[in-house]
Order: C-alpha cells, then structure tokens, then sequence
C-alpha cells in the first residue's frame, strides 16, 4: 500500500513537472510568448549560472579593511586603512607558470609567425632580468623559462603590458573550446593572421570560423541558423588582471575569520599568525611561503632547509589560504590592474575600488557601422572624446587615471586650470623625472617575492614598476569578474 501511495504522488510530481517543462514561457511585459517563430522570435536561452573558467577559483566578495596592517616603517603611508566592498569575482588558484606562458608564445608563433613575428617577440619574457654583475645568474638566463624543470614556475620577466595581452589571449582560446565543445564550431588548428578567433570579432559578425552546428535562428527574416551572441550566455567573461582591492582582498582570505559578520582575528599575512605554521602539529615551524628570511638567507641551512627554495618555487608550494589560493604571500611579487598613486585611499570609490579607468568605444566609420577588424583579427578602440562625455555626469573624459590626485582641475591651487581649461593635461602633480617618479605608467604590484623580507608579505603593502619594466620577482595571475549574484546559484 506504501509502495501504491508513494508511486501515485511520484507519477503527479511527474506530470506537474513535465507540464511546467512543457509550458511555454510568456513576456511578463507584453504577453507574448518567447522563443517562438510565428510571433517574431524573440529568444531567451535558458541560464543557470555561471561557469568556473579553467584554473580559476570563486571569490566571495564582501567588505573588509583594505590598506595598512602593520607598522609603517618606510613611513610611506600610501596604504591608509579604508573601508571598501569588493563584489565577488574569480581569481587563479597560483600564478601563471612557465608551462602556460609557453603555450601562448606557441599559439602566437603558429597563427603570426610567417607574417607577423614581431608579435611574437614583443611577448617574450625577459629572460636578462636573471643577470647580476656581481653574481652568476646564467644558468637561469638559460634555462628557467624553457627547460621542463622548470615548467611548473611562476612565469617572471613579464611587463605589465604582456600579462594584459596574455589575459586577452587566454579569454579568446577559453571561450573558443566553450564553443567547440557546445559543437557550435569545428576545431580550426589552420588559423593564421586576422583569421583567428576573437571573442569580440565573433561577437560582433567579423569572424566565422569552422562552423559545425549553427544555433537555430528563430527570427522568420533570418537566415535559419545564427551565431551565438552574448545574450545566450555560453561564453565567459575577459580574464583579465586583478585589481588591486580584488588581489588584496583575496590574499587576505578573510573569508576563514569571519563569525557572523565579525572579523574574529587580525591578519598581517593571508594566514593567522606569523610566517611559520603554528597549528597542526606535524607541521609546526615549517614555512608557510617562500621569502628572504634574512641578509643572505633566502632558503636556509642545508639538511633542515626553511623555504627550500632559493629562487621561486613550484606554483602550488607551500600552505593555501583559505580560498585555496597558493602564494599570496612570497614566491613571486604579481601585477595587478591599477595605476600607482600614493593617495589612491583617500579618493578611490568604497565599492570595487580602481584607478587606472581611460573609458574606450569601438572604432565606427561615417555611418556608424564597426570598422573592420585590424590586421591580428582584434576589434579596433579609439578613446571617447569630451564632445561624447560632455553631457554625462558620472565622467567627461576618457582619460582619468589622475581624477582627484594629478589632474590641474582637481590640484590645490588649479591655477593652470582657471586660465586655459585645458583638459589634455593630467599629470600636473606627477611629471615624471621633474617633480615625481611616478608617471601614468606606474603600475601597483602586491605581494612579497623569493627576494624579499617578510614585511612585504603582508597583503597591504603596495609597490610600483613601470608597466614596460619586468623583474626576476614579478609574475602575475589572472582574474575573472564574476556576472549575476554574488553567491552561485544564488
């Protein structure tokens, strides 16, 4: 009799629920039935959530006290605490290594090589950051980027600029495979020049590839079968470099310290405590990163070595925190989105703080229609001009990597701004190599390295590179921005 009851209210669920799979979804704003080619056709793809791209690991955002953790004995006090929101978004679970930095180096070879090899080149590391005049650094100019020993290290003698361009290769080959494996496309290993997927270029009808199974068009002035376009949801947003309030935040790992809205323990590292493992036994006083411990001391005595390595380690090594995110804290120092100001946390928004924005929009021609794609296959970007922004109240100029701290409209005096209103000008309190070293170009890194001492492993501290320089301890790690609700499936 159980058996007969439990299968009668199994059979009703059943048919209540293939009866709401089989109704049709209808306008709430107009009442007309969606995904339906009698009426027009207007789709809406089903979407859950969205997906975790390869390597990344999800952030959950939050507020948190973002700056100055400990003593400030350079006295530099360019990290004043400040309370900020950082929204969630995804991050990569180490740095990237060698192994992937290869990878795109060969895709740029196969696809530009012939006819463009000057691409190629301007992406390759600095492998002379290794050189020291007084100590004998060949080996790893030869050998640490390209030999398989190496191949799971953190990739260093990277600029700012070629990690953004890695970032912007990887977003096309991540959501290339998405497409591939929808069946959407053929995989098209004969790619060469313009002729390479791009996501914006497919996006916006410049790229066709090797079409394998076309989405059905609905429209009934269509031509029967579509691409995909953004609003169908199966490709994911740009990896991209984190920005400095996302690194941070991340680094800091909070997330293992909170009790109900309450930060239970004050963290100077991404871990509780000081830079030795002090809970679980069977791993007290081992080193939780890779750092200088002292003048000349960068992995201890041998037979009871402290770090174990004397250059970057493996990524991976060492303790995670408790995003699961490796090395922080040392191993290599990473580049992140910002440009450097001494005063950013004085100006900065509370909420997904940046500075670096210059506001772009695609190149059109006299009719308004997208010009052509560029000879590597990228969608071409010109600045917006102060005759687009002029009517807008959140911005009026592409350019505002120095709102509130450089620009001549917002410097103490603005003398220069009363008499000629001239908006070209935004680095009156930072001319380089006059009256700063710090340029437009400056660009914040975070984070302790294999050469440096633990006071740079806090998650606060802040440095600056030019964005054209590379160093021997600077890598870099991509991020993701996390689109819909905070939580997944939320």
């Amino acid at each position: 009799m159980k058996v007969q009851k439990w299968f009668h209210v199994s059979a009703v669920v059943a048919a209540l629920l293939l009866t709401g799979a089989c109704k049709k979804e209808v306008s709430r704003s107009t009442g007309w039935e969606y995904n339906n080619s009698k009426n027009g056709g207007f789709e809406v793809r089903s979407f859950q959530d969205q997906g975790t791209g390869p390597g990344l690991v999800f952030i959950e955002g939050g507020t948190f006290t973002m700056g100055q953790t400990q003593d400030d004995v350079l006295f530099e006090w360019n990290n004043q605490p400040k309370r900020v929101t950082v929204t969630s978004f995804y991050m990569d679970q180490t740095e990237t290594r060698n192994l992937d930095y290869l990878e795109y180096l060969y895709w740029l070879s196969r696809v530009y090589g012939a006819d463009y090899p000057g691409v190629y080149r301007k992406a390759l590391p600095d492998t002379l950051v290794w050189r020291d005049r007084l100590a004998y650094n060949e080996p790893l100019v030869e050998y640490y980027f390209r030999h398989p020993a190496y191949r799971n290290y953190p990739v260093v003698g990277v600029t700012w600029v070629q990690a953004n361009d890695y970032c912007a290769w990887r977003t096309d080959r991540v959501n290339e495979m998405l497409l591939i494996r929808k069946g959407i496309l053929a995989m098209d290993p004969a790619q060469k020049n313009e002729n390479n997927f791009n996501t914006e270029a497919y996006l916006a009808g410049q790229y066709e590839g090797l079409v394998d199974k076309p989405l059905p068009d609905l429209n009934p002035n269509g031509s029967g079968t579509r691409k995909v376009k953004m609003e169908d949801g199966i490709m994911l947003p740009k990896y991209r470099l984190p920005t400095e309030a996302e690194w941070e935040y991340a680094a800091l790992g909070l997330i293992g310290n909170t009790v109900y809205e309450r930060v239970v323990e004050h963290k100077n590292y991404p871990w509780n405590g000081s830079y030795v493992r002090t809970n679980q036994s069977r791993y007290y006083g081992t080193f939780m990163d890779n750092f200088k411990r002292g003048k000349g001391d960068y992995m201890g005595v041998a037979g009871n070595l402290n770090d174990g390595a004397d250059i970057p380690a493996a990524c991976g090594s060492y303790f995670p925190n408790d995003y699961g995110l490796y090395n922080m804290a040392g191993n290599v120092s990473e580049w992140v989105a910002d440009v450097y100001r001494p005063l950013s946390f004085n100006d900065m928004s509370d909420i997904r703080p940046y500075r670096g924005n210059v506001f772009q929009t695609p190149v059109r021609d006299a009719e308004g229609f997208l010009s052509e794609k560029d000879s590597l296959g990228h969608i071409k970007y010109r600045d917006v001009t102060t005759a687009e922004a002029k009517n807008r109240k959140n911005y009026r100029q592409a350019d505002n990597i120095n709102y509130l701290d450089g620009d001549y409209q917002s410097n103490i005096s603005g003398e220069y701004w009363k008499e000629t209103r001239d908006t070209s000008a935004t680095n009156a309190m930072y001319e380089y190599g006059k009256s700063s070293l710090i340029s437009d170009k400056a660009r914040v890194y975070k984070g302790g390295s294999w050469k440096d001492p633990a006071y740079y492993m806090s998650p606060g501290m802040r440095r600056y590179l030019d964005e054209t320089d590379a160093s021997d301890a600077i890598g870099f790690r991509c991020a993701m921005t996390r689109v819909g609700g905070a939580i997944p499936g939320k």
